[in-house]
């Protein structure tokens, strides 16, 4: 089973939940910027957890299908069409062998996913099927041409599911590893302010434009480790939040680190929106081990 793509938008790319355990090799984790998205998906069309789809950037996709499959398109609600007739979002579509699916331009969102029954079945590199477009680690970007095989369908479509409700309000953060590297109103500045995303924002990290944070320290920071959702601050002052394809190291401070079940909303977010966070409640103190207790 086969499907065949005839066109593509701005970038189409093979995600899964990431590839997990190599950031110390260099490897960044990769996945599914909308990991909601992508997991209703699957489950829409009876995948498993860890089946491949395709992540789709401001639409334009068309693909045709070898074999009858189901296919469900989530994420930014693009207009899809099989054959020219419309379909709908989010819910399992029939298209049939030798049909085509194409996805228009999402009025809202920026990134759609299409999940397939069986799975896109490209060959897994480190254990996992998703394209980082930092390193170009795993299969291709999806050109025009391609043939794309399909694993085998392990269970039937479901005929309903419940899409994830995006939590309204600015992103939740709580201080990073190196917000003394800040003066003392660093986060109240971040909290208290309204940021734009700029346009050379990508998978790697939301590039935002607004306030600058003013910097306590000065000198280089040797690089560390970096991790998924954190707000690097490079010299210019204005943050940055590290997304999936994000390095594995890093040597600008790291002010603050977003909650990560709000890191999807992050991939929807267009050029010109407005950004704003809020601090959490600091994590408890957990006692050391063996401690006394009261």
């Amino acid at each position: 089973m086969t499907l065949h793509v005839l066109a593509t938008g701005p970038l189409v790319t093979v995600q899964d939940r990431g590839r997990t355990g190599y950031a110390h090799l260099g490897v960044p984790r990769a996945g599914a910027l909308d990991a909601e998205a992508a997991a209703l998906g699957n489950r829409l069309v009876g995948n498993g957890h860890d089946d491949a789809v395709l992540e789709v950037l401001l639409g334009g996709l068309t693909v045709r299908a070898g074999r009858g499959c189901w296919v469900a398109v989530t994420g930014a609600p693009a207009p899809v069409t099989v054959d020219g007739v419309p379909r709908g979002h989010v819910r399992a579509e029939w298209v049939p062998e030798g049909a085509e699916l194409r996805l228009g331009t999402p009025g809202s969102g920026l990134r759609s996913y299409v999940a397939v029954a069986g799975g896109i079945d490209v060959a897994p590199v480190l254990g996992s099927r998703s394209t980082d477009t930092l390193a170009w680690v795993g299969p291709p970007a999806v050109t025009a041409g391609a043939v794309l095989p399909l694993g085998r369908p392990l269970a039937a479509p479901r005929p309903l599911d419940t899409p994830p409700v995006p939590r309204p309000g600015p992103l939740r953060i709580l201080p990073g590893p190196r917000a003394d590297w800040f003066t003392a109103d660093a986060l109240d500045v971040l909290c208290g302010s309204s940021y734009s995303v700029t346009a050379d924002s990508d998978r790697i990290g939301l590039r935002l434009d607004g306030p600058a944070l003013r910097r306590a320290r000065e000198g280089e920071l040797s690089s560390e480790g970096m991790m998924l959702g954190a707000v690097q601050v490079p010299p210019d002052g204005r943050p940055v939040v590290f997304l999936a394809d994000h390095p594995c190291t890093g040597g600008y401070p790291v002010v603050a680190v977003v909650e990560p079940a709000d890191l999807g909303r992050c991939a929807q977010l267009r050029p010109g929106d407005e950004v704003r966070f809020t601090a959490l409640p600091p994590l408890p103190h957990l006692p050391a081990p063996g401690a006394a207790r009261d």
